[in-house]
């Protein structure tokens, strides 16, 4: 059954890449799943957070931030591994904790960008504490999680095993990274969302229902999709190949699905809402500050994006 199920993916991406497109498709770790499995598995409606009319943000420029205290122009592309702020891709498995994966990713990213320190932390801890299950989840649970809980445990001590259990308590007082606070990025603006994942990695959402997805290898996607968001994704960065602009996505899939475990998907398109509505839930950031009233400073940007390859070694990251 399983060789059959590869086969006729195999068909659909020979056909896909037989085509003049910006993407291909690959024999990724989803080769020998149908995209029905493939849904039921890996994808959910993400719940709207509470209050999602009233939310809002401080911060109005769309074309300027902060560096170094002095508002500069906003950079035509980043990268925020080039800028130490992001580990290696890791893998969810068969639990929908996607949710947990996206906040650990902006939660390591802002305390790299204000300690220098890069901490893989915990997303077992969110699945058993605060979720307490592999369920569908908003995006603003877990922040509120980890203030509430005066900070977060790191991955080594409390290890993440793809299922439910019940909480640890004596781990989830060790709180080894604390944020202040979190807040969302204006809706459905794609020039305001720019300006802040050129401050730090974002948390947002996308939906990835279709099989192009399921079999996305490499290039920039620009393959059909809606918007009926179904799995959350962590934006470390963005920039422009040829005319196509592009997002450059963290997946929690493992290295072993498009890009290493990343995607570029495109950017700017004729739709406030963003391919994939990557620009609709709203998108969340954390906050943190190293003292009261300093400006957050971020390394100056390389400009270009890093080459896509296969990280094995954590410590080895983090000790660079």
């Amino acid at each position: 059954m399983r060789y059959e199920i590869f086969k006729d993916n195999l068909k659909y991406i020979d056909e896909h890449n037989a085509g003049n497109h910006t993407s291909t498709l690959a024999l990724n770790v989803f080769a020998d799943i149908t995209v029905e499995e493939y849904r039921s598995t890996y994808l959910g409606t993400l719940p709207p957070p509470p209050g999602l009319d009233t939310l809002d943000d401080e911060s109005n420029e769309t074309d300027l931030f902060h560096f170094n205290g002095t508002l500069v122009a906003v950079p035509d592309s980043i990268d925020w591994r080039d800028l130490g702020a992001v580990l290696p891709v890791r893998d969810q498995g068969g639990c929908f904790s996607c949710w947990a994966f996206t906040i650990v990713a902006t939660v390591e990213a802002i305390n790299q960008i204000i300690t220098g320190d890069l901490t893989p932390l915990s997303e077992q801890q969110l699945v058993d504490c605060e979720r307490k299950s592999c369920q569908r989840h908003t995006l603003t649970g877990p922040f509120e999680y980890i203030i509430k809980n005066g900070g977060i445990d790191s991955r080594q001590d409390y290890p993440y095993t793809a299922v439910y259990h019940k909480c640890d308590t004596s781990k989830e007082n060790n709180k080894v990274v604390t944020i202040d606070g979190y807040k969302p990025v204006p809706r459905n603006n794609e020039n305001s969302l720019k300006t802040h994942v050129a401050r730090q990695p974002v948390a947002t959402a996308v939906e990835a229902y279709e099989r192009a997805f399921q079999l996305h290898g490499t290039g920039i996607f620009t393959k059909y999709c809606g918007t009926k968001l179904d799995h959350a994704v962590t934006l470390i960065g963005y920039g422009t190949e040829g005319s196509t602009d592009y997002w450059l996505i963290k997946n929690s899939w493992g290295d072993g699905w498009g890009e290493a475990g990343y995607m570029r998907l495109e950017r700017n398109v004729n739709d406030p809402v963003g391919k994939c509505g990557v620009a609709s839930y709203p998108p969340m950031y954390p906050t943190k500050t190293k003292h009261v009233g300093d400006e957050l400073e971020v390394k100056e940007p390389t400009g270009t994006p890093a080459v896509f390859s296969r990280a094995d070694d954590e410590e080895q990251i983090i000790s660079k």
